[in-house]
C-alpha cells in the first residue's frame, strides 16, 4: 500500500494548495485498490454488478444457422440466373422445431424468423418481395444476393471465447446475453460497502424547524443517491454536528463498517472547525491531505486513509459535492470495484453562446444538450453557475468540462460535455 507521500512523488509539479484536476485523477487511480473478495450470484440478482472472471461461452450463438425475417428458403445459387425466379413451396419451417424434409432444385421452404435452415438451403426472400401463384412464388433476382437474410451458426459468439470479460459491469444487455448462453449464475466483485454524512452546526436534519442561519442537508441525499445508482451498499450516518466527540464516534461507524467513507462539508482549507482536526488526529498527519483543486466549482478536498479505509472529505455547496463526486470520487470507487470502465462518458458539442473561463483551472459548468436548427449537436448553459444552485443540477443534462489550460469559449466552438444519464 503506497503512501500518500509516495504518490505525490510521482506526481509532477504536485502542489496541495494548486492542484490541477488531472492531478487529483491520477492521485487517486494510485491510491485506491479493487476489492479481492468475490462471491456468486444467481443471474437475476446481478444487474450493475461487476464480473470477478471472463464468462466463456459455453455454446455458439446462435447455435444453428436460421432466419433473419419471415419469408422463403431456398438455394443461393438460383440468383444467378436471369430473369425472376420462380420456386416451387414443398413445406414450412417454424421456429423452435427444426424441418426434416427435402428441398430438391427450384424448391423453397416457407420459413419464419428463427427457425432453422434446411439443409442445402443459405438465402431467405422476405415475405414482402415474393409474388405468389398457382405454382409456388416468385421473385426478382436482383433483389438479393445469395446468403441474405441468414443468421450463421456462431456469428454473434463463438462457444470458447469470452462472452464478458472480468471487470464488466453487468447491465441489462449483459444479462440478457448471460441467459442466451443458459448461464445461471455468475462470480461477481462483492459490493462496495459507502458510508456518508453531512457535516456542520448550520445544517438541519429533514423535519427540524427552519431557523436563521441554517439550511437543510440536501447534500446527503444527493450522495445517496449518487451512491444507490452505482450499486453498492451505503451507510447513512446521518447528520454530525461540529463537535469533536460525535465527529470521532462517526468516523470510527464508518471506518469499522464500511469500505470507504465520504463526507460533505468542514474541509476547506484554513477553515477552523473539527472536522480537519478529527481527521487528521485519526488518520495521522501523512495519510490525509488537504487540497485545493484548481477548479470550479470545487476546490476544497480533502483525501486519504484512516487505517486501511479511503476516506473522501467533500465540499459544503451542494453543486461542489455533485461535480467532486462525479469527477473524482465515482471513478474511484468503480476501480474499488473492479470496474475496468470508471469515466462517464464524454460527447462533443458546439457551445450555443460564449463562455467566459480563466486558464489555470478546470471548469465544470452545468450544461443542456440538444440538437441545434441545423441538426448539430449544441449546448448551452443552466445559466447562474453559483456552486450552491442545485437547481442548476437538475435542469442539466450533462457538465461542460472546460480544460485546465483553456481560456474563453466563442460561440460555436466545440466543447466537451460529460454526460449524466443513468447517473443522477
Amino acid at each position: 500500500m503506497k503512501t500518500l507521500d509516495a504518490i505525490a512523488a510521482q506526481l509532477e509539479g504536485y502542489d496541495p494548495q494548486a492542484l490541477p484536476a488531472a492531478s487529483v485523477t491520477a492521485f487517486l487511480e494510485a491510491l485506491v485498490t479493487p476489492l479481492q473478495t468475490t462471491r456468486t450470484v444467481a443471474l437475476a440478482d446481478a444487474l450493475d454488478q461487476i464480473l470477478a472472471g471472463d464468462v466463456i461461452s459455453p455454446i455458439d450463438v446462435p447455435p444453428h444457422d436460421n432466419s433473419a425475417m419471415d419469408g422463403y428458403a431456398f438455394d443461393g445459387a438460383v440468383l444467378g440466373s436471369a430473369g425472376p425466379v420462380q420456386l416451387t413451396v414443398v413445406g414450412t419451417a417454424m421456429a423452435g422445431a427444426a424441418w426434416r424434409g427435402n428441398v430438391g432444385p427450384g424448391e423453397c421452404v416457407r420459413i419464419m424468423t428463427g427457425a432453422v435452415m434446411p439443409s442445402g438451403l443459405d438465402t431467405v426472400v422476405p415475405q414482402e418481395l415474393i409474388r405468389a401463384n398457382n405454382d409456388g412464388i416468385a421473385f426478382a433476382a436482383d433483389r438479393l444476393r445469395a446468403g441474405d437474410n441468414r443468421r450463421l451458426q456462431g456469428e454473434d459468439l463463438k462457444i470458447g471465447l469470452p462472452a464478458l470479460r472480468a471487470g464488466s459491469r453487468i447491465g441489462p444487455a449483459a444479462l440478457g446475453l448471460l441467459a442466451s448462453l443458459g448461464i445461471t449464475e455468475v462470480s461477481v466483485v462483492r459490493r462496495l460497502k459507502v458510508a456518508f454524512f453531512s457535516t456542520g452546526d448550520e445544517i438541519l436534519s429533514l423535519g427540524e424547524a427552519p431557523r436563521e442561519g441554517a439550511v437543510y442537508d440536501s447534500n446527503r441525499y444527493t450522495l445517496m443517491g449518487l451512491l444507490r445508482r452505482m450499486g453498492v451498499d451505503t451507510l447513512d450516518l446521518g447528520l454530525v454536528p461540529d463537535d469533536p466527540d460525535a465527529l470521532r464516534e462517526a468516523f470510527e461507524a464508518a471506518t469499522q463498517q464500511a469500505d470507504t467513507v465520504i463526507t460533505s462539508g468542514g474541509v476547506s482549507v484554513g477553515e477552523a472547525d473539527h472536522t480537519k482536526a478529527v481527521m487528521r488526529a485519526m488518520a495521522g498527519e501523512n495519510s490525509i491531505a488537504f487540497w485545493r483543486v484548481a477548479m470550479r466549482p470545487g476546490r476544497p478536498m480533502a483525501v486519504g486513509r484512516i487505517g486501511d479505509k479511503v476516506v473522501f472529505g467533500l465540499p459544503g455547496n451542494p453543486v461542489a459535492v455533485m461535480v467532486t463526486f462525479l469527477a473524482f470520487v465515482r471513478p474511484a470507487l468503480l476501480r474499488m470495484m473492479g470496474c475496468t470502465v470508471t469515466a462517464l462518458p464524454q460527447l462533443r458539442a458546439h457551445s450555443a453562446a460564449s463562455i467566459r473561463k480563466k486558464p489555470g483551472r478546470t471548469e465544470y459548468q452545468r450544461g443542456i444538450v440538444g440538437y441545434a436548427s441545423d441538426g448539430r449537436l449544441e449546448v448551452h448553459t443552466t445559466g447562474q453557475q453559483g456552486s450552491g444552485v442545485l437547481r442548476s443540477m437538475v435542469e442539466a443534462n450533462g457538465l461542460i468540462v472546460l480544460d485546465h489550460a483553456r481560456g474563453d469559449v466563442a460561440a460555436g466552438e466545440l466543447v466537451d460535455v460529460m454526460m449524466f444519464d443513468g447517473v443522477i
